[in-house]
């Protein structure tokens, strides 16, 4: 990777600062609305935390609870799967700095840009490797906090004990250590979904204002006009 860092930066202009300042601010925003206001709620992931509260109690009153560990197993799987894609995309992201004179061929060959500075495409490479360690982050957390999960579960005392108020304020301490951890996962996918809206940069600047619409289009769609979640809000009714 010779030159990275000299020019770094170099030819990015006030429509990439302001994209990129769009796309930063969808983000932050979109994170705001479902994981920290009422709205969120009411939203797919919010429904779910509902539903893992009542796993939780439902847990508490069997005696054999090998499902509910298998199921928590399940989740922590998910979370290594996307661990390690986030991994590989990191190594790809180093991969994609080491052949930059390669793809600036290929920029011209192609005519997506005229004359795309090495500083800027590294910019490009290294915003989008951030990104990844973002989301690989969230995913190991999201691990951690399963199999914190799961220990809390083996802690639930048994009905047969005969403390009712124990064993339900230990059954909701364990389904808050389940939605934080499905909230660090959902993060960490909301990431790898806007890592997708981002590679629009590399096309353009008014690319990644496009892509950063489309893909809030259909996390919002997820979230609040899908199928899931009228099942959801079916249910409760």
């Amino acid at each position: 990777m010779p030159g990275l860092g000299v020019g770094l930066g170099e030819g990015l202009t006030l429509p990439d600062f302001i994209t990129l300042g769009f796309f930063l601010f969808c983000w932050l925003a979109f994170d705001l609305v479902i994981d920290h206001s009422m709205l969120g709620f009411r939203s797919l992931s919010g429904l779910m935390a509902h539903k893992r509260r009542e796993w939780m109690l439902t847990m508490a009153a069997r005696d054999l609870r090998m499902i509910d560990t298998a199921i928590l197993n399940g989740l922590q799987q998910g979370a290594a799967f996307f661990g390690s894609a986030s991994i590989l995309a990191i190594g790809g992201s180093f991969a994609l700095l080491g052949a930059t004179d390669q793809v600036l061929q290929i920029y011209r060959d192609v005519q997506l840009s005229s004359a795309l500075p090495r500083g800027l495409w590294e910019t490009k490479v290294l915003g989008l490797m951030v990104i990844f360690v973002y989301a690989f982050f969230k995913f190991a957390w999201s691990y951690r906090l399963f199999n914190y999960c799961s220990i809390l579960i083996g802690a639930v005392p048994h009905r047969a004990e005969g403390n009712e108020a124990a064993m339900r304020k230990a059954a909701l301490k364990a389904a808050d250590m389940n939605i934080n951890a499905s909230r660090h996962f959902t993060s960490g996918l909301r990431g790898i979904f806007f890592a997708l809206a981002y590679l629009g940069w590399f096309i353009g600047p008014w690319f990644l204002a496009a892509s950063t619409l489309f893909v809030v289009g259909v996390l919002t769609r997820r979230q609040y006009f899908s199928k899931s979640r009228q099942i959801l809000v079916d249910d409760e009714g």
